[in-house]
Formats: C-alpha cells, sequence, structure tokens
C-alpha cells in the first residue's frame, strides 16, 4: 500500500512540476498535434520576436531569444496547456522606455539591464509564489487595464510610425513624438511608407482570411524575397542586417542591481502587467477546453521563464493571448508544443539567420502597429461610460497617464488613484434607512423604496459595508444627524447584516452612540450581526449596554419587543 505520506509528497510534486502529472497520460496521437502547433507558433513568434525586440530598444535576435528559452522555463512549470510566453508589446514598451534612461546610450548596457530586470522579475515570482500571493493581480484592475492598454498602443504606435514614414522620429513621450513626427513628415520616403502600407494590408488581410496562422511570417519571407532581388536598400530602405548565429551565450546579466537605479520599480511594474496577461490569456483558453489553472503555481512558471530569459540575454517576457490563440488554433494539446516551438526557433538561429539579412525594418514596425491594434477596446471603454462614470475615469485616467508620463508611470498613477478612490469610497460608506417593505415584515432602503412603511418613534439605520476605523466618524456622524432630526425618536436599530467586518473602533463608535442616545431616552439594539462581529462587541461589552444581540435578533424582532415594552402592563 501506497503510505500517506508518499501520497503527498507524489501530490506536491505534480503541483510544483506538473509535467510530472500530464506527461504520465501523455498520449502518442497528441505527438503530432503539438509538434505542428510548436512549429506554427515559431513561425509566428520570430517575426513578431524580432518587432518586439527593437520596441525594447535591443538588437533583433534578443527577441528570439526569449522566445527561444522563455517557453521551455514555462514548461517546466507552467499549468496551462496552451500558453505561449515570449516578448509582448506592451512589456516590451515599458522596458525600451524605462531603460532608455539608464542605459545612458551603451548598447551592452541596455542589454545588461533588460536581463536584470527579468531576474529581478523572476525573483518577485519565486517570492509571489512561496508567499502565495496570487491576489496580487487585484491590485491591476480590468478597468486600469482598459485604459493602459489603449494608452500603451497609442504610445507604440506613436513610436513605430517614423519608421512607417521613413524618418528619423524624436521626442521622449506620446505628445512630444507626435510633434516632432509632424515637423519631419515632409521628408516622408515614400517608398518605405509604400512597403509599410502594403506590409500593414496584407497582415490585416492575412489575420482575418486566415486566423491563427503566421501570417506574419509570409509577408516577412515575401519582404526579404523582393528587398533581395531589388536595390531597396539603395532608396534608403533600412534593413535588419547580419543577425549573430547560433544559440546565446548563458550567464548571469553583466549588470549588477547595485549598479542601476530604478530597476526594482521596473521589474515590479512589468512583474504585475505579466502576471496578469499571463493569469487573463491562461483562464480565457483553459475556460474554452474545460480545464482549470493553478494562479499561484503560475507566478512560479512565470519567475522561472523569466529567470531563463534573465540567463539567455533576453528581456522580461509574459504570456499573451495572441500568441497563445495562435499556438491553440494550430492544435497545441499539451505545453510540449512550447518545446517543439523552442527547438525550431534554435534551428533557425543555428542555420537560417543569413535569411533575415534584408529584411526591412519598416516591416517589424508594420508587425507591431497591427498587433496593438487589439489594445484599443472602444467597446469596453463605452461599456465603463454607459455602466460607470467613475471606472470611466479611472480608465481614462490610465490612458492619459500613460501618454503624459509613459506607460510605467503612468499605469503606477492609474493603479494609485485607482486605491485612493476605494479608500475614499470606503471611507465613506452608504448608511440605508429602513423602512418595512408594505405587505411584509421585512425590511429595505427608503431612499430606493420611498413607498417603505416608516415605524413611528423607531429609526433603522444599515451600514453597507464593514465598520470600521476610517470609516466611524462618518457612520456615527450620519446617524446622530438622522437621529437628532426627529423628537419623537425612541429607539435606533443598527443592522449589521452588511457588516462582515466591524474593529475596535467601530465598537467604541457603537458604545458611544449607545450614550449619546441614551441621555436622549432612546434606546439602541444591534442586529443581524456577523458571528466575528458579535463577539468583539461583547468582549467590549456593548450588549450589557443594548441588549441581547445573537443570531436570534433581527431588525423585526427588536421592533417587536420595543412595542411590547411599550405597552401597558
Amino acid at each position: 500500500m501506497i503510505s500517506s505520506r508518499s501520497f503527498t509528497a507524489s501530490r506536491g510534486i505534480e503541483q510544483v512540476l506538473p509535467p510530472t502529472k500530464w506527461l504520465a497520460c501523455y498520449e502518442p496521437s497528441w505527438l503530432q498535434s503539438d509538434a505542428i502547433a510548436g512549429i506554427t507558433l515559431a513561425a509566428y513568434a520570430i517575426p513578431v520576436s524580432l518587432a518586439y525586440a527593437t520596441l525594447a530598444g535591443l538588437p533583433p535576435e534578443y527577441g528570439i531569444y526569449c522566445y527561444l528559452v522563455g517557453g521551455l522555463g514555462y514548461a517546466l512549470f507552467g499549468t496551462s496547456r496552451q500558453l505561449a510566453v515570449g516578448p509582448t508589446s506592451a512589456i516590451a514598451m515599458v522596458v525600451g522606455a524605462t531603460v532608455a534612461g539608464m542605459a545612458d546610450g551603451d548598447p551592452a548596457r541596455w542589454a545588461g539591464i533588460a536581463a536584470l530586470t527579468a531576474l529581478v522579475m523572476s525573483v518577485f515570482g519565486g517570492l509571489a509564489w512561496l508567499l502565495r500571493l496570487s491576489g496580487l493581480v487585484s491590485f491591476i484592475s480590468e478597468t486600469i487595464l482598459i485604459g493602459f492598454k489603449a494608452g500603451a498602443a497609442l504610445t507604440i504606435g506613436m513610436t513605430q510610425l517614423p519608421k512607417l514614414f521613413g524618418v528619423k522620429g524624436g521626442g521622449d513621450h506620446f505628445f512630444e513624438r507626435a510633434w516632432v513626427l509632424l515637423q519631419q513628415i515632409r521628408d516622408t520616403n515614400g517608398v518605405v511608407l509604400g512597403i509599410g502600407l502594403v506590409a500593414i494590408g496584407l497582415l490585416l488581410l492575412g489575420a482575418r482570411q486566415f486566423p491563427g496562422r503566421p501570417v506574419a511570417l509570409f509577408v516577412v519571407a515575401a519582404a526579404i524575397a523582393v528587398t533581395s532581388l531589388t536595390g531597396l536598400p539603395e532608396r534608403g530602405v533600412t534593413i535588419v542586417g547580419s543577425l549573430p548565429a547560433g544559440l546565446p551565450h548563458f550567464s548571469l546579466p553583466s549588470v549588477r542591481l547595485s549598479d542601476v537605479d530604478g530597476v526594482l520599480p521596473l521589474a515590479a511594474a512589468c512583474f504585475l502587467l505579466a502576471y496578469v496577461e499571463s493569469i487573463s490569456a491562461a483562464r480565457a483558453i483553459a475556460d474554452e477546453h474545460g480545464y482549470e489553472i493553478n494562479p499561484r503555481q503560475e507566478l512560479l512558471a512565470l519567475g522561472v521563464a523569466n529567470l531563463a530569459t534573465a540567463l539567455g540575454q533576453g528581456f522580461p517576457v509574459a504570456g499573451g493571448l495572441s500568441q497563445s490563440a495562435v499556438n491553440d488554433k494550430a492544435g497545441a494539446r499539451t505545453p510540449m508544443a512550447l518545446v517543439f516551438a523552442s527547438l525550431t526557433i534554435g534551428g533557425c538561429l543555428l542555420f537560417f539567420t543569413d535569411l533575415l539579412r534584408n529584411l526591412p525594418m519598416v516591416i517589424l514596425a508594420a508587425i507591431v502597429l497591427v498587433a496593438v491594434r487589439g489594445l484599443i477596446d472602444l467597446a469596453a471603454l463605452r461599456h465603463l461610460w454607459r455602466v460607470s462614470r467613475v471606472e470611466f475615469s479611472i480608465s481614462i485616467l490610465a490612458l492619459v497617464g500613460v501618454l503624459l508620463l509613459g506607460i510605467l508611470k503612468g499605469v503606477l498613477l492609474a493603479v494609485i488613484a485607482s486605491v485612493l478612490m476605494l479608500l475614499a469610497a470606503a471611507a465613506r460608506p452608504h448608511v440605508a434607512f429602513l423602512g418595512r417593505i408594505p405587505g411584509t415584515r421585512r425590511y429595505s432602503d427608503f431612499e430606493r423604496h420611498p413607498d417603505n412603511e416608516a415605524i413611528p418613534a423607531v429609526l433603522i439605520f444599515r451600514v453597507e459595508a464593514s465598520l470600521l476605523y476610517f470609516n466611524t466618524d462618518h457612520v456615527h456622524k450620519t446617524v446622530r444627524e438622522k437621529a437628532c432630526a426627529n423628537d419623537s425618536l425612541r429607539l435606533v436599530v443598527c443592522d449589521l447584516s452588511n457588516s462582515p467586518h466591524v474593529d475596535v473602533a467601530g465598537a467604541t463608535m457603537l458604545s458611544a452612540l449607545q450614550k449619546e442616545l441614551t441621555t436622549r431616552g432612546v434606546q439602541l439594539r444591534i442586529v443581524e450581526a456577523h458571528a466575528k462581529a458579535r463577539d468583539l462587541l461583547r468582549a467590549e461589552g456593548l450588549e450589557q449596554q443594548t441588549g441581547y444581540f445573537g443570531r436570534h435578533m433581527s431588525v423585526d424582532q427588536a421592533i417587536i419587543e420595543f412595542h411590547q415594552a411599550a405597552q401597558p402592563v
């Protein structure tokens, strides 16, 4: 018999190393599907990763290195069967825009800082996994992401437009880049613009007609062929040039954490974005296929993937929806598809890098421009405007913040603003004053239901939030003002059914309210308190002051007892 200790150890290994579970039930028929999916993913990843590397300010081959090793790291520890891990547009832009101010124009230092950022991200992933912090995704809400993605798309697009027009460009933020581009627009290279527009048209048409296919690879191949057969470089068309053949050299980043200011906040922002993007993509695909992912394990998988890219001369990676959709639609059954993708990419690095020499840089710009268009979700913005102007404002703040301050500072501003607005709302919770629903013994908010029946000499209030130190003053003031406006008042009922938590400050406030009411000859009763709240209130002596408030005490019961006590004997 297998001991319970051995069974527990086996379960623990399966959780930390998911391949030990899915490899045990791997079916031979899946191998062909995973191989085809892996090759298809590689065909998609190579041109896209070249483009995202330039977006991050790095040589094009660094993007390929990210896909080569990042996917392998995720395949060992990830719980999604179809998630594809590699560079993403938003994170590449964060890295490029932020590292530019740290590298002092030194390409080697730039690459070292980018790799160091991925290394610090891997540490964050490991710590978050150990501390079970999978809930940290909540720090960036979907509302913030809608605005952030739109702002990031516009920012990324503005960095690529000079390449599309064949001009130098410049500027440090969106509006400055737009102004510089307008000044340079008269110097547009017609050949470069023509190639770029044709590429964008083909990419859009291909995405519509052949969804899930590596259309970008065919556009890249066609552009290379045209460039090789014509004299486009002589007409001002910049090409990628020689790429180093062979696999990346594995080593620690060339710079240390103590050598660079600002890496920690950069890595933290990238890690939050990477986790949000990865978990969202993984959940979306898992829901389609009817299985579940482990959010905590995804922290470790993301950390390992970034550790691999840091050692392999890469920059931060994440699981993206677009590349994962390619992997899924190509037939991936397990993470083995990522292994096949890495093998394919490795083969290309060893034997076929010369084929990319004549690739026009404007093609990479076109790939980025088409890729980021999906980040602008106008339907979601319209929905926010319709259902919540506050949420819409937070989203627009994230968008404008990204445009004005850059992606990193913009998203941090939106997170801080969101938290402050949440705290402001929590500090002033709605205090509902209740009346009896006609024909029943139930009670609801007078403000929403003016036809409710008022109970003579009775005031009933319900706090629509936990009763905590930062909102007790607001609740106390609101109830006191309402009570003082009723000269015939003899009973105040505090309904705590919507207050899951009550702290010492909340209990102190209720005690003070009880004393104030007693001086006016008014009784305070507490009803519907949750179990832990009752324990704290009893410890503070409230039950001796206000009367029994156990689980059998309701609003209606308190009113019945009040009326019975008021009847003459």
